[in-house]
């Protein structure tokens, strides 16, 4: 056979399988060339399409290359009935597809009388075509409609004249909804939601508070600093309470309530902080149920890596999006006069650090100076990322489970650093611990590692900063486990020659606890953390 027929075999019997998304995922995962046209081919046979669709329409959520070209081949093709091209646009939706706006025009003159469809909403939020505004506006009102995802797609073409009229109906959703529309706010980037933000602030109940306060620093860029470990009435008072004066005004970054509590461990906290390097939601995905999901850690705005959900039941993970413009380097050059031999937390150390720490996202900190053991891993199947699996088999006692052979699928796209062991004698029946790069690993200059690897031997400890936290999962509600992630701010080269020698690697980290939302901010694992690895004399 031909290699068409050849891939239109092999998706066939995928698609017969025992069981299919297995073999479908096997077969996808080896990239055969010719994949998406033979999709497509099955995908235009009224039979197949009439058996399969489940299974072409995941297909065309995630084919590269081609499966783009192919997907808007397929759903611009008028012959096909409602439902068929509505799961179409579901699929274009979900790929963030733009599609033509006559195209869209034309579905939408032929879907049934009523509301229209979400995905159709969705899409002409994603056509970048601003003369679809007035119309999902006229959705906004109507409860019978899509109407969150009518403000989200006003959002994403920044259609601002709908900013006021999404502002006062905060009244009249609840719910996903309710979040849907705030954030439909803040991707509009408009000042004018500001006033009625405030307004709604004073009124709403206690569970709004939060996506209201977050849409609010936002769009003002005042960031003011609640209690630490605020929850529920407590919480929303506070947040209330910081926003009373009406004041929207960023006031610079002050450092305060330093203590040091001894030679490893400190405590302060950033009021105002300008937030150049934190954790911040990433805008929704198009067709996502959850209007607030996805997170990425941010350099100036820039995401460095995506850190998933704060779902306690979800797996945690890390993805590398891209590489800082230099910013990492340069806030890491104003921290390493202080960092050549250092053997001890104190207060004039925080004081030369200020501005750094004020570059920092509002929040209370604890500082740790740790001797870390530490590796440095090249080979998915060796990091922690992708060792967890086999710790789940052996405590489930399971013989498949997590064998499948792929542990790229864990890993988080580059070379990083992590502790030779779980953390001893913690509570959690692991406590891993990643430290991952903030720079090109392969940027690296050995010359200067071996300078650092020479002052380790001499009996030197020079200091690399992390910034990180403490992340506590309980997966698929089977699997408790903990998390130290750390982003290296200063000392790639440093970590890398204490990994080179087997010497545990000097690290200050800078690890962010609870604010709100009612996290309990890793405090325990910090605890655990500091003893096992706590610097002594």
């Amino acid at each position: 056979m031909g290699d068409h027929e050849t891939v239109l075999a092999r998706l066939h019997a995928a698609l017969h399988a025992a069981d299919p998304w297995t073999a479908l995922y096997l077969l996808h995962s080896g990239h055969p060339d010719g994949l998406a046209e033979a999709v497509e081919e099955l995908y235009r046979s009224d039979a197949d399409r009439s058996a399969l669709r489940p299974y072409l329409s995941w297909f065309l959520r995630i084919l590269d290359g081609p499966g783009e070209a192919v997907l808007r081949r397929l759903v611009a093709e008028p012959a096909y009935t409602v439902e068929e091209r509505r799961d179409l646009l579901r699929a274009a939706v979900s790929r963030g597809l733009g599609l033509p706006a006559e195209l869209l025009r034309e579905i939408e003159a032929g879907s049934p009388d009523g509301p229209p469809a979400a995905e159709l909403v969705d899409a002409m939020g994603l056509s970048g075509d601003a003369s679809f505004a007035p119309y999902l506006g006229t959705l906004l009102a109507d409860p019978a409609a899509p109407r969150a995802r009518a403000a989200l797609a006003l959002g994403r073409l920044g259609a601002r004249e709908w900013t006021a009229p999404i502002a006062t109906r905060l009244s009249e959703v609840k719910g996903l909804d309710h979040s849907a529309f705030v954030v439909a706010l803040e991707l509009m980037a408009d000042p004018a939601a500001v006033p009625h933000l405030l307004r709604w602030l004073s009124e709403t109940v206690e569970a709004r508070v939060y996506d209201v306060h977050h849409a609010l620093v936002r769009l003002t860029g005042r960031d003011p600093l609640l209690p630490e470990m605020a929850r529920g009435a407590t919480y929303a008072a506070a947040v209330r309470a910081a926003w009373a004066d009406g004041g929207t005004e960023r006031t610079p970054a002050v450092v305060r309530d330093l203590v040091v509590e001894s030679d490893a461990r400190a405590r302060f906290a950033v009021d105002g902080g300008a937030g150049r390097i934190r954790i911040a939601f990433d805008p929704p995905l198009p067709g996502a149920t959850w209007p607030r999901w996805d997170r990425s850690l941010t350099f100036d705005e820039k995401p460095l890596y995506g850190v998933g959900s704060s779902c306690d039941t979800c797996e945690l993970g890390l993805t590398l999006l891209g590489w800082p413009d230099d910013e990492a380097a340069r806030i890491a050059g104003r921290m390493r006069g202080s960092l050549a031999d250092l053997d001890r937390l104190d207060e004039a150390l925080f004081a030369d650090w200020g501005a750094l720490l004020g570059e920092l996202g509002t929040g209370h900190y604890r500082a740790l100076l740790l001797d870390l053991p530490l590796e440095r891993v090249t080979e998915p199947a060796r990091s922690w990322w992708y060792r967890r699996m086999a710790a789940r088999v052996e405590e489930d006692g399971e013989d498949a489970a997590y064998d499948d052979g792929r542990p790229g699928e864990h890993w988080p796209g580059t070379p990083h650093f992590q502790l030779t062991t779980p953390v001893p004698e913690g509570r959690v029946p692991a406590t891993y611990g990643a430290l991952m790069p903030s720079q090109p690993p392969d940027a690296l200059d050995a010359a200067t590692v071996a300078r650092h690897a020479a002052a380790i031997a001499a009996g030197e400890r020079p200091a690399a900063v992390v910034l990180g936290w403490i992340d506590d999962r309980y997966v698929q509600a089977e699997h408790e486990e903990r998390w130290l992630v750390g982003t290296i701010l200063d000392g790639h080269h440093r970590l890398t020659a204490y990994a080179d020698s087997g010497i545990p690697a000097r690290v200050i980290l800078l690890a962010g606890v609870g604010q709100g939302c009612g996290t309990d901010g890793g405090l325990e694992g910090l605890e655990e953390l500091a003893a096992a690895y706590g610097r002594r004399d």
